[in-house]
């Protein structure tokens, strides 16, 4: 894939303030700027395919987060530094309302954002990601709940992963991640982003995320925002789980793909017929 632009190593807050990079970011193509960012453990590679369809009419910010897929690790609390220097990056660059896209984790990190400041932006997609991880399978649960459950606990989390030898987290990361999408080899793509991964990031990372609930904040966000999921069991199921979850929106759709997790992959073609026609008409064809 040629690299129309160049690479990025955040330019925003780390360069004005001397704060760590929470993200590094690949730069592809021009015209009305986009910012991709991958899910938990995830390099931006996961776009490699999104990238290539929309390259040549967008300028394309591909992020890679922190501690993720090689990327050096900054220090905790990881998901609302990147939240805050993502809001930076697009001030300092002089991004004008560019589009959020967001898989899974990278999702949440987009409504955190838009929710903070819907002015910098003209649209979100969310793929299969949602607000609140923890009231998918327990609705009646808070973040203070979780926060003071030591099964939630970051440090515990991240020293579980830091125990595991080499072996036995690539094979559980490997199980897991079979249930998330269809083909073994992505499967084992993402799996080796996970071993490239800083442990401590992940188990932080992943515990911030749990324990933090942004669907009340959704209420501020005013511009449209499109929720692509995946099938949890049925379509009805699905809906119903999504429509709860992001009910404080005032400008939404929600659209179930008969995929796993990740939908890029498992149903590529779709997918990317679904972000380009929400490009274009926004949640109205």
């Amino acid at each position: 894939m040629k690299r129309i632009l160049f690479i990025l190593s955040i330019v925003c807050a780390s360069s004005v303030y001397g704060q760590q990079s929470a993200f590094q970011v690949n730069v592809y193509g021009k015209g009305e700027p986009v910012i991709l960012i991958p899910g938990y453990g995830c390099s931006g590679e996961v776009w490699k395919q999104t990238v290539e369809s929309l390259k040549n009419k967008y300028q394309l910010h591909v992020l890679t987060l922190a501690g993720f897929a090689g990327v050096p690790p900054i220090d905790t609390p990881v998901l609302s530094t990147v939240k805050d220097q993502l809001l930076e990056y697009v001030k300092t660059n002089h991004l004008h309302k560019p589009v959020l896209i967001g898989h899974s984790l990278g999702a949440f990190v987009c409504l955190w954002a838009a929710s903070e400041d819907p002015s910098l932006f003209s649209k979100v997609l969310c793929v299969d990601g949602v607000p609140f991880l923890a009231g998918m399978s327990h609705p009646g649960i808070t973040a203070g709940q979780l926060k003071n459950d030591p099964s939630f606990n970051a440090a515990a989390m991240a020293a579980k992963f830091l125990q595991m030898t080499d072996k036995a987290f690539e094979a559980q990361q490997f199980k897991n991640t079979l249930a998330l999408v269809s083909d073994t080899s992505h499967a084992r793509l993402i799996t080796t982003w996970s071993m490239e991964s800083d442990r401590k990031t992940l188990g932080y990372s992943y515990a911030e995320m749990y324990t933090t609930d942004l669907r009340n904040a959704l209420s501020s966000i005013d511009i449209p925002v499109l929720v692509i999921g995946s099938n949890y069991g049925t379509v009805a199921l699905s809906k119903t789980m999504l429509n709860q979850q992001f009910s404080a929106l005032r400008d939404k759709a929600i659209i179930i793909a008969n995929t796993r997790h990740f939908i890029m992959y498992d149903n590529p073609v779709w997918f990317n017929s679904q972000v380009k026609n929400f490009l274009v008409n926004g949640l109205y064809n």
